[in-house]
Protein backbone atom coordinates (compact mmCIF):
# COMPACT_ATOMS: atom_id res chain seq x y z
CA UNK A 1 0.00 0.00 0.00
CA UNK A 2 1.46 3.32 -1.02
CA UNK A 3 2.34 6.12 1.17
CA UNK A 4 0.64 9.64 1.94
CA UNK A 5 1.30 11.78 -1.52
CA UNK A 6 3.82 14.64 -0.02
CA UNK A 7 3.53 18.01 -1.48
CA UNK A 8 6.67 19.68 -2.65
CA UNK A 9 7.07 23.31 -1.75
CA UNK A 10 7.54 26.03 -4.22
CA UNK A 11 10.99 25.89 -3.82
CA UNK A 12 11.06 21.93 -4.68
CA UNK A 13 9.49 22.75 -7.59
CA UNK A 14 10.98 20.87 -10.61
CA UNK A 15 13.15 23.72 -12.63
CA UNK A 16 11.50 23.18 -15.66
CA UNK A 17 8.12 24.56 -14.18
CA UNK A 18 9.58 27.01 -12.37
CA UNK A 19 11.31 28.04 -16.20
CA UNK A 20 7.89 27.41 -17.76
CA UNK A 21 6.36 29.95 -15.39
CA UNK A 22 9.21 32.53 -15.83
CA UNK A 23 8.55 32.62 -19.61
CA UNK A 24 5.52 32.87 -19.24
CA UNK A 25 5.16 35.41 -16.78
CA UNK A 26 7.97 37.69 -19.20
CA UNK A 27 6.01 36.91 -21.99
CA UNK A 28 1.99 37.75 -20.69
CA UNK A 29 2.87 40.37 -17.88
CA UNK A 30 3.02 43.67 -20.03
CA UNK A 31 0.06 42.83 -21.93
CA UNK A 32 -2.12 41.94 -18.67
CA UNK A 33 -0.73 45.27 -17.39
CA UNK A 34 -1.30 47.20 -20.43
CA UNK A 35 -5.11 45.90 -20.47
CA UNK A 36 -5.54 46.76 -16.69
CA UNK A 37 -3.90 50.41 -17.31
CA UNK A 38 -6.72 51.07 -19.67
CA UNK A 39 -9.56 49.62 -17.33
CA UNK A 40 -7.98 51.52 -14.25
CA UNK A 41 -6.29 54.30 -15.48
CA UNK A 42 -3.81 54.07 -12.93
CA UNK A 43 -0.48 52.40 -13.88
CA UNK A 44 0.47 51.31 -9.72
CA UNK A 45 -3.36 49.99 -9.37
CA UNK A 46 -2.83 48.11 -12.98
CA UNK A 47 0.72 46.10 -11.74
CA UNK A 48 -0.64 45.72 -8.18
CA UNK A 49 -3.89 43.68 -9.74
CA UNK A 50 -1.35 41.81 -12.21
CA UNK A 51 0.94 41.18 -10.30
CA UNK A 52 -1.65 39.16 -7.65
CA UNK A 53 -3.03 37.36 -10.38
CA UNK A 54 0.08 35.69 -11.61
CA UNK A 55 0.82 34.94 -7.87
CA UNK A 56 -2.22 32.98 -7.62
CA UNK A 57 -1.77 31.66 -11.30
CA UNK A 58 1.50 30.46 -10.24
CA UNK A 59 0.24 28.48 -6.87
CA UNK A 60 -1.76 26.96 -9.62
CA UNK A 61 0.44 26.39 -12.29
CA UNK A 62 0.48 22.73 -12.29
CA UNK A 63 -3.37 23.13 -13.37
CA UNK A 64 -3.34 26.06 -15.62
CA UNK A 65 0.07 25.04 -17.38
CA UNK A 66 -2.21 22.94 -19.12
CA UNK A 67 -4.83 25.10 -20.72
CA UNK A 68 -4.76 25.99 -23.87
CA UNK A 69 -4.58 29.65 -23.10
CA UNK A 70 -3.32 30.02 -19.44
CA UNK A 71 -3.29 33.86 -19.92
CA UNK A 72 -6.93 34.27 -20.53
CA UNK A 73 -7.31 32.70 -17.14
CA UNK A 74 -4.79 35.25 -15.53
CA UNK A 75 -6.57 38.01 -17.52
CA UNK A 76 -9.75 37.02 -15.82
CA UNK A 77 -8.20 37.16 -12.26
CA UNK A 78 -6.77 40.15 -12.98
CA UNK A 79 -9.91 41.91 -14.25
CA UNK A 80 -12.03 40.37 -10.85
CA UNK A 81 -9.25 41.96 -9.06
CA UNK A 82 -9.31 45.35 -10.76
CA UNK A 83 -13.03 45.66 -10.67
CA UNK A 84 -12.81 44.77 -6.45
CA UNK A 85 -10.09 47.33 -6.71
CA UNK A 86 -11.95 50.25 -8.45
CA UNK A 87 -14.84 49.88 -5.82
CA UNK A 88 -12.13 49.80 -2.52
CA UNK A 89 -10.87 52.70 -4.74
CA UNK A 90 -14.47 54.99 -5.03
CA UNK A 91 -14.96 53.83 -1.44
CA UNK A 92 -11.94 55.35 0.36
CA UNK A 93 -12.03 58.46 -1.77
CA UNK A 94 -15.33 59.25 -1.01
CA UNK A 95 -14.33 58.63 3.07
CA UNK A 96 -11.16 60.38 2.76
CA UNK A 97 -13.15 63.22 1.65
CA UNK A 98 -15.46 63.54 4.24
CA UNK A 99 -12.52 63.09 6.79
CA UNK A 100 -9.63 65.49 5.53
CA UNK A 101 -12.29 68.32 3.92
CA UNK A 102 -11.47 67.20 0.58
CA UNK A 103 -7.63 67.49 0.50
CA UNK A 104 -6.04 67.08 -2.69
CA UNK A 105 -3.59 64.37 -3.56
CA UNK A 106 -0.24 64.88 -4.29
CA UNK A 107 -0.39 65.13 -8.43
CA UNK A 108 1.01 61.95 -10.17
CA UNK A 109 3.37 61.43 -13.30
CA UNK A 110 2.07 61.87 -16.88
CA UNK A 111 2.87 58.42 -17.15
CA UNK A 112 1.03 56.74 -14.11
CA UNK A 113 -2.29 57.77 -15.50
CA UNK A 114 -4.26 57.25 -18.23
CA UNK A 115 -5.97 60.38 -17.99
CA UNK A 116 -3.15 62.55 -18.75
CA UNK A 117 -4.28 61.76 -22.49
CA UNK A 118 -7.31 63.08 -24.21
CA UNK A 119 -8.33 59.56 -24.93
CA UNK A 120 -7.53 58.94 -21.04
CA UNK A 121 -9.40 61.11 -19.58
CA UNK A 122 -12.44 60.69 -21.83
CA UNK A 123 -12.21 56.92 -21.01
CA UNK A 124 -11.77 57.24 -17.50
CA UNK A 125 -15.03 58.79 -17.25
CA UNK A 126 -17.43 56.13 -19.18
CA UNK A 127 -19.02 53.71 -16.58
CA UNK A 128 -16.65 50.43 -15.81
CA UNK A 129 -18.48 47.82 -17.49
CA UNK A 130 -18.53 49.66 -20.95
CA UNK A 131 -14.69 51.17 -20.46
CA UNK A 132 -13.76 47.25 -19.67
CA UNK A 133 -15.28 45.98 -23.14
CA UNK A 134 -14.02 48.66 -24.98
CA UNK A 135 -10.66 48.24 -24.04
CA UNK A 136 -10.46 43.96 -24.60
CA UNK A 137 -11.82 44.81 -27.67
CA UNK A 138 -9.55 47.24 -29.19
CA UNK A 139 -6.57 47.24 -26.38
CA UNK A 140 -6.11 43.36 -26.40
CA UNK A 141 -8.10 42.90 -30.31
CA UNK A 142 -10.89 40.54 -28.35
CA UNK A 143 -14.07 40.01 -30.37
CA UNK A 144 -17.21 40.22 -28.80
CA UNK A 145 -17.55 36.62 -28.11
CA UNK A 146 -14.62 36.01 -26.71
CA UNK A 147 -14.98 38.74 -24.19
CA UNK A 148 -18.60 36.93 -23.60
CA UNK A 149 -17.06 33.78 -22.95
CA UNK A 150 -14.35 35.18 -20.77
CA UNK A 151 -16.20 37.66 -18.56
CA UNK A 152 -19.51 35.32 -18.53
CA UNK A 153 -21.72 37.79 -20.09
CA UNK A 154 -24.26 37.05 -23.18
CA UNK A 155 -22.79 38.27 -26.11
CA UNK A 156 -25.51 40.65 -26.72
CA UNK A 157 -24.88 42.57 -23.62
CA UNK A 158 -21.06 42.69 -24.95
CA UNK A 159 -22.38 44.12 -28.30
CA UNK A 160 -24.60 46.50 -26.57
CA UNK A 161 -21.78 47.89 -23.87
CA UNK A 162 -19.40 48.42 -27.34
CA UNK A 163 -21.75 50.36 -28.85
CA UNK A 164 -23.26 52.21 -26.24
CA UNK A 165 -19.50 53.08 -24.83
CA UNK A 166 -18.54 53.66 -28.55
CA UNK A 167 -20.93 56.76 -28.49
CA UNK A 168 -20.47 58.05 -25.38
CA UNK A 169 -16.51 58.10 -25.85
CA UNK A 170 -17.07 59.95 -28.69
CA UNK A 171 -19.63 62.02 -26.54
CA UNK A 172 -17.12 63.24 -24.39
CA UNK A 173 -14.31 63.88 -27.58
CA UNK A 174 -16.21 65.84 -28.90
CA UNK A 175 -17.05 67.98 -25.52
CA UNK A 176 -13.09 68.00 -24.83
CA UNK A 177 -12.75 69.48 -28.42
CA UNK A 178 -15.23 72.05 -27.97
CA UNK A 179 -13.97 72.95 -23.93
CA UNK A 180 -9.99 73.08 -25.89
CA UNK A 181 -12.32 75.64 -28.57
CA UNK A 182 -13.33 77.90 -26.34
CA UNK A 183 -10.72 78.72 -23.98
CA UNK A 184 -8.67 79.71 -27.27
Amino acid sequence: MPGPRTQRAPEEQPVARTSEFESFYQASYGRIVALLFGVLGDRQEAEDAAQEAFARALARWPRLSSYDVPEAWVRRVALRLAVDSGRRWRRSIRLSARLTGARQAPPREPGDRVAFSDLGSALMRLPLREREVLVLHYFADMTAERIAAERSLPPGTVKARLVAGRKRLERELAADRQEARDAR
